[in-house]
Parts: C-alpha cells; sequence; structure tokens
C-alpha cells in the first residue's frame, strides 16, 4: 500500500507567494492547500489535519502567531513553520516558545526550506514513535520511578517482582549513577512492608566514628557528645526496609557489628548493655566488585554471603542505549514541570548529541545535564546549543576534527545529520575568519546568500 502525500497548508496574504508555495511543494509530491487570511487559515484546521502548516508572521487580519495558537489548539501534533521578511530574534523566540519548529526568512532558499520541511516531517514521525514507546513504557514500568523497557531492564523487574515479596536480603550492583537506590525503593514498595519505613545510609559518606552509632544508636554519655539516647537507622526502620549504599566502604571492625544485626536481627546501641531485636529488610548496593574485595582481605567473607543471597546487576546507561530517549524525556518533563517551563521535546540532533556520548555518570548524569539544559533553555525544544554538554560535546566533536570521511563506515551505521552539521559549522566559522567576520563576504566566498549565512548561524547557535 503506498504511502500517503503530506499535507500541508500555506497561509500567506501575498498571491503570488502562495501560489509560488503551491507549486513547488506540489511538484515535490506534497499535497497543499492555502489560505489568504488567518481567520480562513483557521476555518481550515477547524475542519482538516495538516502534517505541515507553512505561515507567514504578518498577515492582514491578523499575526502568524494567532493561527500558531489555533493550530496547536485543534492539532496539537501539527508541525508548524513560520516564514517572514521581517522576522526578528525576538519574533522568532516567540514562535519558538508558542510550538513552532523553526523559521524561516524571506526571501528563502528553496532547497533550505525544502530540506527544513523534510526536517520538519522527520520530527512528526519521531514525535509519533515517541507516544508508541511511552505507551509501550505504560505496560512495562511497574515500579515508581524505573524508566526504560530495553531487554536488560525488562530483567530487572521481573527480579522486582520475585523478590520483593520474600524477606532475602538483596544485593545491587552497578556503577555509580545507575539508579540503585530506585532499584531498592521499587523493592520495598513492592513488599508487604512499603507502609513502614525505608531506611537509607551512605555507608562511604560516614566518618567510621560515627557509623557504629548511625547505625545501631546510642545511649546518653556513652561517648562526648552523646547528650541523650539515639535511636539508630536498625531501630527506626522496624518492620521496614533498611538500604545500606556503597556497602563497600564499611570499615572491618564496622562490618563485625553488622554482621551479627544481619545474621540475627539483634544488636545493642553504642554505650547500651541490652540487645534489641528488629525485623528488617536488609538491602545493599556497591559499585564495587566485593568478590574481589573479600579477596583483597577488605570485606568478610561471612558477611559478603549473608548480604548476596539475591544479587541484581544493574547495567551502565552505555549498555541500555534504547532506553536514553525514554529517560531523557522523562528528565525533561520532570524539570520543565518543577521549573515551571514547556519544554516538550529535543531536536534529532540534541538526540543524535545524547545518544553519541557514553555517559561515564550514567543516569545520575543524564539527569544532571538535563536539569541544567531546562534551567538554561529559552525556547520550548532542546537544541544541541541548550545542553549543558560543553565539555562533552568538544569531546564528541574531537572525533571530527581533521577526519578523513570513510564511506564504507556507513555499512556500520552512522548519524549523518549531526556530521552535516559539523561539516557546515566548520565551513561557516572559516568562511567568517578568512573575511574578518564580515557576513557579506563570507556568503560570497561560500557561494550562498546573505540570507541563508544569517539563516545557517543562526540555526546552528554560531555567534559572530
Amino acid at each position: 500500500m503506498a504511502q500517503e502525500s503530506p499535507q500541508i497548508l500555506v497561509v500567506d496574504d501575498e498571491l503570488s507567494m502562495r501560489e509560488l508555495l503551491e507549486y513547488m511543494l506540489t511538484k515535490e509530491d506534497y499535497k497543499v492547500a492555502t489560505a489568504d487570511s488567518g481567520r480562513a487559515a483557521i476555518r481550515l484546521l477547524e475542519k482538516n489535519h495538516y502534517d505541515i502548516l507553512l505561515c507567514d508572521i504578518r498577515l492582514g487580519d491578523m499575526t502568524g502567531l494567532d493561527v500558531l495558537r489555533a493550530s496547536k489548539k485543534y492539532h496539537p501534533d501539527n508541525v508548524v513553520i513560520m516564514i517572514s521578511a521581517y522576522a526578528t530574534t525576538e519574533t522568532a523566540v516567540e514562535a519558538m516558545n508558542e510550538g513552532a519548529y523553526d523559521y524561516v526568512p524571506k526571501p528563502f532558499d528553496k532547497d533550505e526550506l525544502l530540506s527544513t520541511i523534510a526536517k520538519a516531517l522527520e520530527l512528526r514521525s519521531i514525535e509519533h514513535e515517541k507516544k508508541q514507546l511511552g505507551d509501550e513504557l505504560k505496560k512495562n514500568m511497574h515500579f515508581g520511578m524505573i524508566v526504560g523497557n530495553s531487554p536488560a531492564m525488562l530483567h530487572i523487574y521481573k527480579w522486582i517482582e520475585q523478590v520483593a515479596k520474600t524477606k532475602t536480603n538483596v544485593l545491587i550492583t552497578g556503577e555509580s549513577g545507575t539508579g540503585k537506590e530506585v532499584i531498592a525503593k521499587a523493592i520495598h514498595q513492592e513488599s508487604d512492608r512499603d507502609e513502614n519505613p525505608f531506611m537509607v545510609i551512605n555507608c562511604g559518606g560516614i566518618p567510621e566514628t560515627l557509623m557504629e552509632s548511625e547505625l545501631f544508636g546510642h545511649k546518653k554519655g556513652s561517648f562526648t557528645g552523646a547528650t541523650h539516647d539515639k535511636k539508630g537507622l536498625f531501630e527506626i526502620a522496624h518492620k521496614g526496609t533498611v538500604f545500606l549504599d556503597e556497602i563497600g566502604e564499611l570499615s572491618l571492625p564496622i562490618q563485625v557489628k553488622l554482621l551479627r544485626a544481619v545474621q540475627e536481627k539483634v544488636f545493642k546501641p553504642v554505650g547500651g548493655n541490652e540487645d534489641i531485636s528488629v525485623d528488617i529488610r536488609i538491602i545493599s548496593a556497591t559499585n564495587k566488585s566485593l568478590e574481589e574485595e573479600v579477596i583483597s582481605g577488605n570485606f568478610r567473607e561471612d558477611l559478603f554471603y549473608r548480604l548476596n543471597v539475591i544479587e541484581i546487576k544493574v547495567p551502565p546507561l552505555r549498555d541500555r542505549k534504547t532506553d536514553l530517549r525514554a529517560l531523557a524525556q522523562h528528565f525533561l518533563e520532570k524539570y520543565s514541570n518543577e521549573m515551571g517551563k514547556e519544554i516538550t521535546k529535543f531536536s534529532s540532533y540534541a538526540l543524535d548529541l545524547l545518544r553519541k556520548y557514553d555517559f561515564p555518570g550514567n543516569i545520575r548524569e543524564l539527569e544532571n545535564l538535563l536539569e541544567r539544559s531546562v534551567a538554561l533553555s529559552t525556547t520550548n525544544i532542546v537544541l544541541p546549543d541548550s545542553l549543558a554538554l560543553s565539555l562533552h560535546k568538544r569531546r564528541w566533536i574531537e572525533g571530527f576534527k581533521d577526519r578523513r570521511f570513510d564511506l564504507d563506515e556507513v555499512a556500520r551505521g552512522v548519524a549523518l545529520d549531526p556530521i552535516l552539521e559539523e561539516i557546515e559549522r566548520g565551513y561557516l566559522k572559516k568562511a567568517l575568519d578568512c573575511s574578518n567576520g564580515n557576513k557579506n563576504k563570507a556568503s560570497e566566498l561560500l557561494g550562498i546568500s546573505f540570507r541563508s549565512l544569517r539563516y545557517r548561524l543562526d540555526k546552528l547557535g554560531i555567534d559572530k
């Protein structure tokens, strides 16, 4: 079955411009409808659905921004491209904030306009994929804030379901920033202990001299500064769960005392004489290999086996890249809501940049980057330059420096748009350098119009 041609609504109060656009787009096999005013366009939008709205910013009866708002009201998934001979940076930003995909200055370059439309349609396809992904994720995400439907994560979901109903101790292993605490909390929430405390202690963040008191509490006068009795986390967590993060950082003397508490669920507070019994479930986490720590004598073997009854291995983000888009979208929505912004999507370039980066800090690093990006963004779409990825982006771009492009690598798979973007960026900057910043001269060196140069500089965020 042949795929239907995309439908485009052209809105412009100049007859010659409408006829030019209709002719040009029809030749490219698009189905084209036209409107000579804002009101006529809105009447068409009320009755029909279009894949692309191509709208002039200045119309006789109203502004193109009014038509843009109506389009988003009737068809939120419409992709809107604004065109104008009078567009300013402020107007363009306002249009982007209202939901426009892009703006194209008049007189426009035919190839640029067609390329923008093609990319807009690609974005629309990505948005549909994202919705399908979201629907699929809703089927697979049952555990609080855990995001992802990669095979590795689906396997972890099954582990959570199986172990949550037991009293068995669990050891969660994985690199820093992979979300081990989130998984521990999911186990607690899925268990019959979910209405009782979930207590977290970072074993690497508390001095050894205070660790015993934090875990088991102390009696008044047991040491300098102990001015009153204090309950430890084990006692506070009675009937609930204790999460021991970075368990591999505990000293051997504390490990000895922890062993008895883990094994018998009994302990003495610092300075106390009587045992306290508790009913707790213990979940531990580490970014170290505890087996190697046991071999090197840094971790007690008997404690290791008590804690590692069931092990859940969390993969690093670089090994679950199919979850990247869902994770990025999750954090984008989270921080957009927290900061009162309406940033709803990523440009394809921004997604390519994220996919290309290995994220040594894993999900924690991704979340940090997205929080900063939302804080810095001035539009409703995340662009490469609005990502707070300057250092990481430089590392990635260095891979293109002095590169001899090998067409054979296409067989292994490439991200074409970022490659083309970096080539274009390099030529634009070189032309500006050769012309000492004179844009008219730079456009002549590149064989493009001044408006085309200005459009490309704006698109790539080059400030010259």
